[in-house]
């Protein structure tokens, strides 16, 4: 493909200004760990919600939702709209408590929460496991994204592909650090989202498509338009919508979706100037996230099912593209190659942004880990300032290699979607009770991640056994969550809880509330342990909570319907949102901060 010298200008421009301002932060990045990984704890809430949206904007999201929308139509996407419940949990509950907390990371928090070897051993191990190896994988599959893209709109040969994503993504990330990153977030999400708005409006109408109203009635197309799946395919309607919404959303490690708040998002709470800019920002995230980008992807999906009807119709377009790369998510990439010039130029800008955005979070992230919870606390604890930077540099160059050598083997980003799932499917519910129930402790956590990952490789097509994989693979998300929620519920029980001044400590710090921790009470009124009471209401933090699931759920569907030219429906939701927002705003002067 051949783009005009107006699309080049376009795009190297933007690689110019991730670099002047990975360059202009770099000097002050460098002076401390705190500045470099957690921005220096003075992050505002609007820089942070945008961050934490254009980290998720990541290069495989248009082609996950194309995928999912292309096999099992827009409602498939509830396999990622029901993480809004885990979501907006984490705004009002648990980003006061992260904030609380005073941790620099959140593998910090398990030697704040638990005691013993067990806890050290558990903070090691995650920072490798999850810094490491689990964030390899994650950026992997946002790099499989690159590399169809490579391969479709420039004819890139996969490694060369990554080599030239790599380069200046690693450059900026290591240079700026956090601030770096949280800035170009910005300047990359505004880009993103214009480029997918600006693309959608322009595919739809393409001369094939026909304009939105043909779109819709395309024989290709209205099979795929509803926003619930039918009741009638009972199959369908428990795997795409009843197991998401009651199982998954609060049972599965996710990143970005994490139950209780975690990964990068935990690192932008905490980094945040204070907890009401923590719950702010992830507020604002939430309603990004879901209710305001799906629709350009999704009518670019349904617009790629008129013009390649099937994979075949794909594999006819473009002959050159790999076998082991072909699949359902190269209908986004494909659409994309009928933009026209200058406007081109602005998507694959904003589809550069996207992928660079992700990929600097997490290698920040993760140098984060393997600097603080792995080299200073085991292997160097008199590490000098200048030193862990050093370490969160170099760490972040040998990530990014990891990632890009892994990506060349993967194949579907639905594929690594589900891999991911399968990995967290039963740690959720530890991450969200230890907050709340005195008795969790170290081995709680260690039970709940070795279980998950056995029962993954269990239901691998590839090396699972043909009784476990008999299983029809929808439902092997629930017995995954079922054996590992009941694995690490019956170790809780079996082993002795953590330390009593350990508890004590945590609990006076953060102040949790809920019954979970009457036991402990007892004990410390016993053992006369002075514990401090907390102030505020959960209740009033669970009506907020609901009121923030009403506003993005009424707004997603009242823009769909507003699409669909369902105009009496799109009205009466979007005037249920605009009436939840009001009395959010009420609620949000009674929450306590």
């Amino acid at each position: 493909m051949q783009l005009a010298t107006l699309d080049w200008i376009i795009i190297l421009g933007f690689f110019v200004i991730f670099l002047l301002i990975g360059l202009k932060v770099s000097k002050k990045a460098g002076t401390s760990s705190k500045e470099f990984f957690l921005s220096g704890r003075n992050m505002p809430w609007w820089l942070l919600g945008i961050s934490m949206v254009a980290t998720t904007f990541s290069a495989d999201t248009p082609n996950l939702v194309t995928d999912i929308v292309r096999q099992n139509g827009v409602a498939g996407n509830w396999v990622w709209w029901a993480f809004l419940v885990t979501g907006m949990l984490t705004v009002f509950v648990y980003a006061k408590l992260w904030r609380k907390s005073g941790v620099l990371t959140d593998l910090e928090f398990y030697e704040t929460r638990y005691s013993g070897k067990e806890a050290a051993f558990l903070r090691g191990f995650r920072a490798i496991y999850l810094g490491v190896f689990f964030n390899v994988m994650i950026m992997a599959s946002v790099s499989l994204a690159a590399i169809k893209i490579g391969e479709i709109m420039f004819g890139l040969e996969p490694w060369k592909t990554m080599l030239y994503a790599s380069v200046i993504t690693v450059a900026y990330s290591s240079m700026g650090g956090l601030r770096g990153v949280i800035l170009t977030d910005f300047l990359q999400f505004l880009v993103a989202m214009v480029g997918s708005i600006a693309a959608a409006v322009y595919i739809i109408n393409l001369p094939e498509v026909g304009g939105l109203t043909e779109l819709l009635a395309n024989p290709n197309v209205t099979p795929k338009l509803d926003l619930i799946p039918d009741f009638n395919n009972r199959e369908l309607f428990i795997t795409l919508l009843v197991i998401p919404l009651a199982v998954q959303w609060w049972s599965v490690w996710y990143p970005g979706a994490e139950p209780g708040g975690g990964g990068y998002i935990a690192q932008r709470m905490l980094s945040a100037k204070d907890e009401k800019n923590a719950v702010s920002a992830t507020l604002l995230f939430n309603i990004t996230h879901y209710a305001l980008r799906p629709w350009p992807w999704i009518l670019i999906a349904l617009a790629s099912l008129v013009v390649y009807p099937d994979l075949e119709s794909i594999r006819s377009a473009f002959p050159n593209i790999s076998e082991g790369k072909m699949g359902h998510d190269l209908g986004y990439s494909a659409m994309l190659l009928t933009l026209p010039k200058g406007l081109l130029g602005i998507v694959i800008a904003s589809l550069i942004a996207a992928f660079m955005s992700t990929i600097s979070t997490h290698l920040n992230w993760g140098s984060s880990y393997v600097a603080y919870d792995f080299y200073q606390r085991f292997v160097k604890p008199e590490a000098s300032e200048k030193e862990l930077v050093n370490v969160g540099r170099i760490s972040t160059v040998l990530l990014m290699v990891f990632a890009a050598l892994f990506a060349l083997v993967l194949t579907s980003a639905y594929d690594a979607f589900q891999i991911l799932l399968k990995v967290g499917a039963g740690t959720g519910a530890v991450f969200l009770l230890r907050w709340f129930w005195w008795r969790v402790n170290a081995y709680s956590e260690i039970t709940a991640m070795v279980v998950s990952f056995i029962m993954a490789l269990l239901f691998y097509e590839k090396t699972g056994p043909d009784f476990m994989l008999a299983i029809p693979g929808d439902y092997q998300l629930l017995w995954s969550v079922g054996i590992t929620t009941i694995a690490w519920v019956g170790v809780t029980l079996l082993t002795k809880p953590t330390d009593y001044s350990k508890l004590a400590t945590f609990f006076n710090s953060v102040k949790p509330y809920g019954v979970g921790w009457n036991g402990f009470k007892k004990i410390a009124q016993k053992e006369g342990i002075q514990l401090e009471s907390h102030v505020g209401r959960f209740s009033i933090d669970l009506i907020a909570m609901f009121l923030g699931i009403i506003i993005v759920y009424s707004a997603l569907f009242g823009v769909g319907m507003l699409l669909y030219g369902n105009i009496s429906t799109a009205v009466i939701l979007l005037s249920v949102t605009l009436v939840s927002v009001l009395l959010l705003l009420r609620t949000w002067k009674k929450l306590t901060f």
